[in-house]
């Protein structure tokens, strides 16, 4: 590493990035999955827990005076605005004071509002840590995957990051099971299981935030910060842990990148960024973020009235059936995210959004003629869930490695907020109205718009994908701070199979 004084900052020659991609997998690797990547399991959980509790905190004797629909209603609008407006804040923050500060400031956000929220004792006092308990978690969404696609090796970002944002399915599975245990008022009292369920969550996270401590901030981060001397001290401690893990020296990294560095970058720069010379990628973005949203909310909305409204299922019951249709969402990425490294983004990315578009559209047809049961139903949505999930765990992968490193947080909070809103706000504000009715055709017309939106988004990335496997981030889009025309693709050195044997997939440690 050199480096040379250069107007206000110093201009500096680095092959950090090239010596983080040319990393194998390694133990230290997995300490970062399960250091970052399981919030979004405490993410399902949170989501799947509130929406199967709602009828119980409504009852008399819940110690709440509120009905189920202000828990699925306001608080879940709440929930969803404090996720919108908390990965925007936390989003620009983590851009310019690094990636560490932030994802331990936006779990401990998370930990205290969840807290708070089971000690509830007013309604008032529920929707406002409800809002700061989706605050935080949108914070995470913006440092998490930025952290993780910076410190992952080009050869493992598409499946580590996918399994990763999929985890929240597992969440799923267990706010769903977890709910029927609250619910059961033979083992705990109507005022202590739900609260329960929220102090659970409470202990999570604080573990995952004893384990966080020992996740470095991003070398690439103090690169480009004027923090080269941190960065090289965090990088060569990582590879000493990896060469004696492995007992033999790691191979030379190929490839150098030479940065102007600077403290911070404005906000009127990294929008014209984004939407002036990488306008494309930010269509890309929005159409896989709004595609995915609509779908979700076109399947999910409404699930347990669909199941008890035109197949007599009981309600206590429903939590079984989504705990199956989750399993099949984390499925998806688990063993197809290897997939996006080895064929490649753009086949992946369009064909997983088009084929569950197209099997939602089959859905829709089957369930017209009235040929499904609950049973089959249900194995119908996991079928199409199996490659929505890893399609829309993509498009937290894409807009997390297509943008320049400098703006990288902001536009993961930017693309998480639309598609949050779009799926939170006005996805149920449409589909309760059509699966509300009690009429056939008006949930077969919900199916149809979220199938139809999937398939526009997966023609959309059929040409727009951008080809980011194995390529370093650097070579992807080349930072701001790097100067014009001496900037050498750090990919170099990240050939297939240049990095040794890894896992084909490591496990969650999302939601889509």
């Amino acid at each position: 590493m050199s480096t040379a004084e250069a107007g206000t900052g110093r201009t500096l020659t680095t092959d950090i990035p090239a010596r983080l991609d040319r990393l194998p997998w390694s133990r230290w690797h997995w300490t970062i999955v399960i250091g970052l990547g399981t919030v979004w399991i405490l993410d399902g959980l949170e989501v799947t827990v509130v929406g199967n509790i709602a009828s119980r905190l409504s009852e008399p004797g819940s110690g709440l005076h509120i009905s189920s629909g202000q828990v699925t209603g306001v608080a879940a609008a709440l929930y969803v605005a404090g996720a919108c407006l908390g990965a925007l804040f936390w989003g620009r923050l983590t851009d310019r004071f690094g990636r560490k500060h932030l994802f331990m400031i936006t779990l401990a956000v998370y930990l205290a509002a969840t807290a708070l929220t089971a000690v509830s004792w007013e309604a008032w006092w529920f929707f406002l840590f409800r809002f700061l308990t989706g605050f935080g978690i949108g914070g995470e969404y913006a440092a998490i995957n930025s952290a993780i696609d910076e410190l992952i090796p080009a050869d493992y970002r598409g499946r580590v990051d996918l399994i990763i944002n999929g985890s929240f399915w597992l969440g799923a599975v267990g706010g769903s099971l977890l709910s029927i245990v609250a619910l059961d008022t033979g083992l705990l009292a109507k005022d202590v299981g739900w609260r329960l369920t929220f102090a659970l969550g409470t202990v999570l996270a604080l573990v995952i935030l004893l384990v966080r401590r020992h996740v470095p901030e991003s070398p690439r981060w103090l690169l480009i910060h004027g923090r080269d001397r941190e960065a090289e001290e965090i990088v060569s401690g990582i590879e000493r842990r990896v060469e004696e893990e492995r007992g033999e020296p790691l191979p030379a990294a190929e490839g150098e990148l030479e940065i102007h560095q600077r403290k911070s970058v404005s906000f009127l720069e990294i929008a014209r960024t984004v939407f002036g010379r990488y306008r494309r990628r930010a269509v890309l973005g929005f159409s896989l973020f709004i595609g995915q949203a609509f779908l979700y909310n076109a399947i999910t909305f409404g699930f347990g009235a669909i199941l008890t409204t035109f197949f007599d299922v009981p309600s206590g019951h429903t939590g079984y059936y989504f705990a199956v249709i989750a399993v099949g969402n984390f499925c998806g990425p688990l063993l197809l995210g290897k997939l996006f490294d080895t064929v490649g983004r753009r086949v992946m990315i369009s064909s997983t959004y088009l084929l569950s578009g197209l099997l939602l559209f089959g859905t829709a047809w089957l369930f017209d003629r009235g040929s499904l049961s609950a049973g089959t139903l249900t194995a119908c949505w996991c079928v199409v869930l199996f490659f929505a999930s890893a399609g829309a765990s993509s498009a937290y992968l894409t807009v997390s490695e297509i943008f320049p490193m400098e703006t990288r947080a902001m536009s993961i909070a930017f693309f998480y907020a639309l598609g949050t809103a779009a799926g939170g706000i006005s996805g149920p504000l449409l589909f309760a109205d059509l699966t509300g009715t009690g009429r056939v055709g008006d949930t077969v017309l919900a199916f149809c718009i979220g199938a139809a939106l999937m398939c526009a988004a997966g023609l959309v990335a059929a040409f727009l994908a951008v080809r980011a496997e194995r390529r370093s981030l650097e070579d992807v889009a080349r930072p701001l701070t790097a100067v014009a025309g001496r900037a050498k693709a750090a990919a170099q050195g990240t050939r297939p199979g240049s990095q040794g044997r890894g896992p084909t997939a490591p496990p969650a440690a999302s939601r889509p």
